[in-house]
């Protein structure tokens, strides 16, 4: 009895520490304007496990992102939850590429040839579908006399008007 009570200890002990190691979830976007290229640039941060829990749940098997295929998936679904649109028309996000580690996933993208205008109106319900208490941070850039802003995104607020 005494061993069984010491391993029932011990795997509540570490569930303990895996749910508080991971209690936040969190996403985080850049989106500036390169003057030198002349495009907008979007850089998205996320948990890796969030993003492969999600993937796993999504396509019923393990992801690997270091697969063009399994990136075809992630780049599926960022394309459904991060849209920009200008006076109601989609604007297309360019895929430019990604870099996973045990801890992060970075997807860049970009906008060519233009400055993202004031007014933009951006949705980005990226993991929230998935898990709700999910906070998305955007910082935009400022440029062309606009001032840099930051705005957060949840499953309740999954669209703003960039300024």
């Amino acid at each position: 009895m005494l061993h069984w009570l010491r391993k029932a200890a011990l795997a509540a002990a570490l569930l303990s520490g895996a749910a508080a190691a991971h209690n936040y979830h969190m996403g985080l976007a850049d989106i500036g304007y390169n003057a030198d290229t002349g495009n907008t640039e979007i850089v998205h941060t996320y948990t890796a496990h969030d993003v492969e829990a999600l993937l796993t749940r999504l396509h019923g098997r393990q992801i690997d992102l270091g697969l063009d295929g399994d990136q075809e998936a992630l780049r599926r679904y960022l394309d459904r939850r991060f849209v920009l649109t200008v006076k109601g028309r989609r604007v297309p996000l360019q895929w430019v590429g990604i870099k996973a580690s045990a801890d992060t996933i970075t997807v860049y993208q970009q906008v060519d040839n233009t400055a993202v205008p004031a007014g933009a109106v951006l949705k980005n319900g990226v993991l929230t579908d998935f898990l709700p208490a999910q906070i998305n941070t955007v910082n935009v850039g400022g440029s062309a006399g606009r001032a840099a802003a930051t705005l957060t995104f949840t499953a309740a607020k999954e669209e703003q008007r960039l300024p």
